[in-house]
C-alpha cells in the first residue's frame, strides 16, 4: 500500500469510551465499533510525514459482531483495524460516495483474503 516506514497507533478501549470520543470528535452521540484519527489530514498535515494516525477499536462492540456475524472475535478485530487503517490511508465509505464506499469493501475484502491466506486470521 506505499506505506512500509509509516507508524499508527492502535487503542482497545470499552464501549463508553469509543462513544465518547465518536460524541466529541465526530459527533455522533452513539457506540461504534471503529474510529480512526488521520494524522494527515487536518490543520497539520506535513507534521510529521511517517504517522499514519490512530485506530480505536471497541472491543465490546467488536466481541458483539463477532458473535453475531459467527466469527471469531480476532478476525473480527483483525477486519476492523484493517478498516481503521484503511481510513488512515485515504480510503472513505462514508463522505466520498457509492463508488468510493465499494472501492474500500474491494480492497478490504483483497486484504482481508491475504491475511487468512497466510493464516493470520
Amino acid at each position: 500500500m506505499g506505506y512500509c516506514d509509516s507508524e499508527l497507533s492502535v487503542a482497545i478501549v470499552g464501549d463508553r469510551t469509543i462513544r465518547r470520543l465518536n460524541r466529541e470528535y465526530l459527533g455522533r452521540d452513539k457506540t461504534t465499533n471503529v474510529i480512526s484519527f488521520a494524522m494527515q489530514e487536518g490543520d497539520f498535515p506535513g507534521l510529521n510525514p511517517s504517522l499514519l494516525g490512530d485506530v480505536v477499536i471497541s472491543a465490546a462492540t467488536c466481541a458483539r459482531e463477532a458473535g453475531e456475524g459467527g466469527v471469531s472475535f480476532d478476525a473480527r478485530l483483525c477486519f476492523l483495524l484493517l478498516h481503521g487503517i484503511l481510513h488512515l490511508t485515504g480510503y472513505d465509505h462514508e463522505r466520498s460516495g457509492e463508488t468510493e464506499a465499494r472501492r474500500m469493501e474491494e480492497k478490504e475484502r483483497e486484504l482481508f483474503a491475504l491475511l487468512e491466506k497466510e493464516g493470520y486470521v
